[in-house]
């Protein structure tokens, strides 16, 4: 269902309720100059990631998550044919919103690429209708 992932070759590994793993090789869609990736792509990673945290820990109680808000720092720039690495820790968990943080490594060198934490509404899952968003590929 999630384009956005399907589109930037972004691969989720969901272990348990609030531990995921993402993975994203960096292709030249990426680039925002010769060679180095675009930070918005690592940043739509990063919300990949600590929403996918967050929606997976939700998603046990019959809720779902939508990001709030979200803040990223950046440390080591990324190069096309890099693999990275992205996993996510749930900080505070309330009635309607939950805090995450997450991180962004080099698959190859274990750099640290990025840190982000970010809060999300939480909302009950009858509030979306998914059989309306399904086609029939799906």
């Amino acid at each position: 269902m999630n384009k956005f992932d399907k589109s930037n070759g972004l691969v989720l590994t969901a272990k348990k309720p609030g531990d995921i793993q993402y993975e994203m090789k960096v292709l030249e869609k990426h680039l925002s100059s010769p060679n180095t990736c675009h930070g918005g792509a690592i940043s739509g990673m990063m919300d990949a990631v600590i929403g996918s945290t967050a929606l997976s820990m939700a998603f046990t109680e019959g809720n779902l998550v939508s990001t709030v808000e979200f803040k990223i720092n950046y440390f080591k720039p990324v190069f096309e044919g890099e693999t990275l690495i992205g996993t996510g820790v749930i900080e505070f968990t309330g009635k309607s919103l939950m805090v995450t943080s997450g991180k962004i490594i080099k698959k190859d060198s274990s750099d640290l690429v990025a840190i982000a934490q970010g809060t999300f509404n939480i909302y009950p899952m009858e509030k979306r209708d998914f059989l309306n968003l399904l086609s029939p590929d799906e």
